[in-house]
């Protein structure tokens, strides 16, 4: 046997081990490591046979178990199921979440799937999606399974709703001085294609109750306004009343439409309960899914107010064919189960006791350092379990998220809007009290 076939048979009979293997085991091999290293075929066993061990540096995680309590020690296992590199703290998740290794296996088997069989990989994937991904994506947010369509994101799905909505010139669309461009752009466009009329609503920042926010929707309905289109939890961590607002808009005729994307994964969630119409999701934050993963709820009974923009024909087996049309991301996808069985296994509520738990922590400390004005509030009701928002004097919040990334290597977001120049701060499950120490002695010498 040449010295090429018995590397090429040492290499087959490990495809199935994990890639520390070519480095680290089988002592008794033929091959020594340091030829294969030299000749380069770790390299592409690596890069080609074992693509997605490499892609999660293969840490050995333990079983995944829904903890106790909220300290950092009942979550220890939890924050080693996630891969971050070494040295870096991650803070923003309300920007984009950090899947753990899990999730990222997934999507890597996904690709290898349509890789080595693309028609039949493509098949199944596309079956795991409809009869497993869906259905409990609709499960665990309290919708049926056909109110689900699944998107890239929420800005997809809130522009999807927006566009799809029945208005004529004329008609009204109230929506808030504290929504997301991505949530703002579809209405402009509305009123700029279709002649609506859209209201800005001035909602202070901080809150100052639920209540509030109730009377100032109410106060701006006439008889012109066929719409009330607001977030959940907005950007900078405001939460929103919103059953009672879609309560206070069925009893004047009106369609609720609501930005989920900050709110999906911090806490529990029921569509049916809460009543809205549509509901945008992103579940590439708190959710944990991939990249590029969202979805948009239609409630049934709402669907002869909202259209397909895709659809030259409206209805389709009694349902509005909502589905962007095309090649979908199938491996991406696919992958949002795993994140919705990492999610639901430790329980959503765990996650939002556990938020809170590190955001209060957060909050206490910031209340301690000279010149700092919290702006979230510390009344569950009214603000996000994750998100903390606020100002220190003298300090630009542009100018602190470098700052902190080059000084303790944590990656934190800035708030200025709603005329704030505001840092906002995103913990999530897997960060821990001795991050935010660190953060918060940064934060008091910036």
């Amino acid at each position: 046997m040449s010295l090429v076939q018995a590397r090429l048979k040492y290499l087959i009979e490990l495809k199935e081990k994990p890639v520390q293997n070519l480095l680290y085991e089988n002592e008794n091999s033929t091959i020594p490591r340091r030829s294969l290293l030299k000749g380069g075929l770790a390299t592409g066993v690596i890069a080609l046979l074992s693509g997605c061990e490499s892609r999660v540096d293969l840490r050995v995680r333990k079983g995944l178990k829904r903890p106790v309590g909220v300290s950092d020690r009942s979550w220890k296992n939890i924050r080693s199921q996630f891969i971050l590199k070494r040295g870096v703290t991650y803070m923003n998740n309300a920007s984009l979440g950090m899947p753990p290794a899990i999730v990222a296996e997934a999507v890597c088997e996904g690709y290898e799937t349509i890789s080595k069989e693309p028609l039949h990989g493509k098949h199944g994937l596309q079956e795991k999606i409809l009869s497993e991904t869906v259905p409990n994506l609709a499960k665990t947010f309290g919708a049926e399974r056909d109110e689900v369509i699944l998107t890239r994101n929420a800005s997809e799905a809130l522009h999807m709703q927006a566009a799809g909505l029945k208005l004529k010139q004329g008609d009204e669309v109230i929506i808030t001085t504290q929504e997301h461009p991505a949530g703002q752009r579809p209405w402009m466009f509305r009123q700029k294609r279709d002649g609506i009329v859209v209201k800005e609503v001035f909602i202070p920042s901080p809150l100052e109750s639920a209540d509030d926010v109730m009377e100032r929707f109410e106060d701006a309905i006439t008889k012109r306004t066929r719409a009330i289109s607001f977030c959940h939890v907005t950007r900078g961590g405001h939460h929103y009343p919103v059953k009672k607002l879609a309560s206070m808009a069925r009893d004047h005729g009106l369609v609720t439409l609501v930005d989920g994307a900050q709110a999906a994964g911090q806490f529990p969630i029921d569509l049916k309960d809460l009543g809205c119409d549509t509901y945008a999701v992103s579940l590439h934050k708190w959710m944990l899914a991939p990249a590029g993963t969202g979805f948009l709820y239609v409630r049934k009974d709402s669907r002869e107010k909202i259209r397909s923009i895709f659809a030259p024909n409206p209805i389709i087996e009694k349902a509005p064919d909502f589905d962007p049309p095309g090649t979908k991301d199938f491996p991406v996808r696919a992958a949002i189960g795993t994140a919705l069985d990492f999610v639901n296994t430790l329980g959503v509520e765990n996650i939002e006791k556990r938020c809170r738990f590190l955001s209060d922590y957060l909050k206490s400390g910031l209340e301690e350092i000279k010149g700092v004005k919290l702006l979230s509030g510390q009344m569950s009701d009214i603000s996000a379990p994750g998100s903390t928002i606020f100002e220190k004097e003298g300090l630009d919040a542009m100018a602190s998220v470098p700052m902190m990334e080059e000084r303790i290597g944590t990656h934190i977001d800035e708030h200025q809007r709603d005329g704030h120049n505001a840092i906002r701060i995103s913990t999530h499950i897997y960060n821990n009290r001795a991050e935010i120490d660190r953060l918060l002695d940064a934060i008091a010498r910036a």
